[in-house]
């Protein structure tokens, strides 16, 4: 009987885990995007990491089970981005980079017309779009490739893009 409770008690904090993992990697609980412009701008960051997600989908549970949860994405996030997740079928209200309510739904395809996820986007510290990126990336290391690309600025760089940045990086 004690076994089945612990084997019981494990899969139940197992179950738990992605709500605390939720927690811990989303810096923005109250969906205020353009309050997460002026933190980021405040605390020196490069912008605002926004993840566009929804429940059913594997890619997503991959990035946040593989990617996100990774120590050193973690750490370079925290550093680097305020992190966002939208879910794209989501009714609750957000303020956008604009400072209008909207839904999370009418936000990820009305304004940055998201209709597959998972979508990245990094928005710079003036509420401009820096970068989006559709799809999972393979590995942490394209993932953090990814934030480098942005936080350095060379997505400024002309004719630059991730797919260059990332050959002239070795990846």
């Amino acid at each position: 009987m004690l076994a089945m409770f612990r084997n019981g008690l494990f899969f139940a904090l197992l179950a738990m885990a992605p709500a605390t993992f939720a927690i811990d990697f989303w810096d923005d609980q109250f969906g205020d995007l353009k309050g997460d412009v002026e933190q980021a701008r405040d605390e020196g960051k490069a912008g605002v990491f926004v993840f566009f997600e929804m429940d059913d989908c594997p890619f997503c549970h991959r990035m946040k089970e593989e990617i996100f949860s990774d120590q050193r994405v973690r750490d370079y996030m925290k550093d680097n981005f305020v992190t966002v997740a939208v879910d794209i079928e989501g009714d609750v209200i957000i303020t956008n980079f604009k400072g209008e309510e909207v839904s999370q739904k009418d936000f990820a395809f009305k304004e940055y017309r998201v209709r597959a996820t998972p979508v990245m986007i990094f928005v710079d510290t003036d509420g401009q779009l820096a970068v989006r990126y559709t799809g999972p990336t393979r590995t942490v290391e394209e993932f953090l490739a990814l934030g480098e690309f942005v936080r350095s600025g060379a997505y400024k760089q002309p004719g630059m893009n991730f797919v260059r940045y990332k050959r002239e990086q070795g990846l």
